[in-house]
């Protein structure tokens, strides 16, 4: 793959990167990432990407654009409220870098056809807004053997991790999941969805930029991921932690149930 003067002039600032330089380039032009949601999380997530030079991104959200979502998803505008968020996002990405080529999955994930999905990509990065669909999401990345980058927010906090759970460290131990993070979905009710609780609109640029973050240090092997660790960040006082992310040996997925 050899690049453009109009792509080497693009991409300058990775180039000159020596954790990145042009090799990296190349391998995320050449990247398929697929994002789950293209809301709070995903809006952020998708301009950097596309801003980086992913070769290929899928979009998977089945909603439209509305007035509210406006306060935080700025991949949108004012004229896109009433599109599907798959549709106005692709138009954003194509503004921004026609490289981009935009795969529009106008559809809600679900347990049938997430792996089926998920296994047209590289790597997947999810910004949803349940657990359900986070859990599917975990366990379709699981099957097909895909990274999984997964943010979260809330009012005021935000979490991020990077799991492999189909890799082993050096031990034999089985990489953790969201399954050791979140054992089961919380009883319903318990957590109030956004419209209920809030959501501070600039929280969700900070995490769904990390996420976009871990993606491209996944593809391009710069620094060091989250991989076995949480990072945990808190807007009202701007403090950020990370701490060890365990595996737990009743994992449904990779605990000794599945083995026996």
């Amino acid at each position: 793959m050899f690049l453009t003067d109009a792509q080497l002039e693009r991409y300058a600032r990775h180039i000159v990167l020596k954790e990145i330089g042009g090799p990296g380039q190349k391998k995320l032009m050449k990247a398929r990432v697929l994002v789950i949601g293209a809301g709070g999380l995903g809006a952020p997530a998708l301009m950097y990407l596309a801003a980086a030079g992913i070769g290929t991104i899928g979009i998977i959200d089945a909603d439209t654009v509305s007035l509210s979502n406006l306060q935080r998803q700025i991949i949108h505008d004012t004229a896109s409220i009433g599109m599907l968020k798959v549709e106005s996002a692709a138009q954003s990405i194509a503004r921004l870098n026609p490289d981009v080529r935009v795969i529009a999955h106008r559809e809600r994930l679900t347990a049938e056809n997430a792996a089926t999905i998920i296994r047209d990509y590289d790597i997947v990065a999810d910004g949803c807004d349940n657990f359900d669909t986070r859990f599917i999401v975990n366990d379709a990345c699981f099957e097909t053997k895909r990274t999984l980058v997964s943010g979260a927010v809330g009012p005021f906090e935000g979490q991020l991790s990077t799991f492999k759970s189909h890799e082993r460290d050096d031990k034999g131990v089985p990489y953790p999941n969201y399954r050791d993070l979140v054992p089961e979905a919380p009883p319903s009710g318990m957590m109030p969805a956004c419209e209920e609780a809030g959501v501070l609109g600039a929280l969700t640029g900070v995490i769904g930029s990390m996420m976009a973050l871990e993606v491209i240090k996944e593809i391009t092997g710069a620094g060091e991921g989250l991989v076995g660790r949480l990072l945990i960040y808190d807007a009202l006082d701007m403090r950020m932690r990370v701490i060890g992310l365990p595996h737990d040996p009743a994992n449904p997925l990779t605990g000794a149930a599945a083995k026996a």
